[in-house]
């Protein structure tokens, strides 16, 4: 029976279109496992996908979404039966294989996780990437010494997906917490979050010709690289780190290596897509654990596969605060 889903197509100029399909069940990639996607999400690779491409995807037509939640339909591994609750989140799914952005998809076992008591598909996804990926930064910066007492932590491009639910996690687990953001009007969305202080994006974004500065921040979340984060790493406190998870503000990093040497301060680079089992299943239960999920709802809106293609467009000029969930 066919179903719907968000196609992507590429013209003869090389020009791409999405629109809502409908596909059948032997169009799907291989896999393991059929899921019943119940809901995704948007990030900043699914605008690119969606449309561009980004030098993401490798072959038309494609499906997107790099996140998707819901129910084993089918199962020829035995780690997962009809009716269990999955998440799914990188591998490159979504990219270089059809992803979330229709109401079935067929994946391999391997790149499943169990949903985890307490979170719900929707919840799963209004976490997404993004928060998944806010998680292992904060993890990451406890596992270098971060505790609760200290100094601010800050958190660039605050009220994006990433950068939200950072703040939430983070205020939640009794540190204080410094948003940065370029748009003044997210300054009560971010306090709702729990940051303690917002810091405008022009006040860091610039660089300096001083490789340190006073001790400002604990630590800091970082979704913006370029001229941000060498400013921040001079700002970081004696043995504090920077996890580094996104290039909103570009790739280059024109930093000095001072603050490694006289500070010890740690550049901790994050990534989602490839994380192994292990670290993935405690990063998903921390976020049951630990997301306030009063905070989680304030930053989700809610969308279709039809709002996509604006979405995604939107998403990619910074003009998308928190997270979309995609009801399938």
């Amino acid at each position: 029976m066919a179903f719907d889903a968000l196609v992507v197509r590429k013209d003869d100029e090389g020009k791409t279109h999405a629109e809502v399909e409908q596909v059948e069940l032997d169009q799907l990639p291989e896999g393991e496992v059929v899921v019943a996607v119940e809901h995704s999400t948007v990030n900043y690779k699914d605008g690119l996908c969606i449309g561009p491409g980004g030098g993401l995807v490798r072959d038309y037509p494609h499906v997107p979404g790099i996140d998707l939640a819901g129910t084993v339909e089918s199962s020829e591994d035995d780690r997962y039966k009809p009716g269990d609750k999955v998440v799914l989140t990188g591998w490159r799914v979504g990219e270089n294989r059809w992803g979330g952005y229709a109401q079935k998809a067929r994946v391999k076992a391997d790149h499943l996780v169990p949903l985890p008591d307490g979170l719900t598909t929707r919840q799963a996804m209004a976490v997404g990437t993004a928060g998944f990926t806010a998680m292992l930064a904060v993890m990451a910066l406890e596992d270098h010494g971060l505790v609760p007492g200290g100094k601010p932590v800050l958190v660039t491009g605050a009220a994006g997906g990433v950068g939200s639910v950072a703040t939430a996690i983070l205020a939640a687990l009794g540190h204080e917490v410094a948003g940065v953001t370029g748009r003044p009007e997210t300054a009560d969305y971010l306090k709702g979050l729990g940051a303690t202080q917002i810091v405008a994006r022009e006040e860091i974004n610039e660089t300096t010709k001083r490789p340190l500065e006073a001790e400002a921040w604990a630590a800091c979340v970082d979704a913006v690289g370029g001229p941000m984060l060498a400013r921040v790493l001079g700002q970081i406190a004696y043995g504090g780190s920077v996890a580094a998870v996104g290039l909103a503000g570009g790739a280059d990093l024109p930093a000095k290596v001072i603050p490694f040497l006289l500070r010890g301060v740690n550049l901790l680079g994050i990534d989602s897509v490839m994380q192994p089992y292990d670290n993935r299943l405690r990063a998903w239960q921390r976020i049951a654990a630990d997301l306030p999920m009063e905070k989680l709802d304030a930053m989700v809106q809610e969308a279709t596969l039809a709002d996509l293609p604006k979405l995604g467009a939107d998403i990619l000029k910074g003009q998308v605060q928190g997270r979309v969930v995609v009801t399938l």
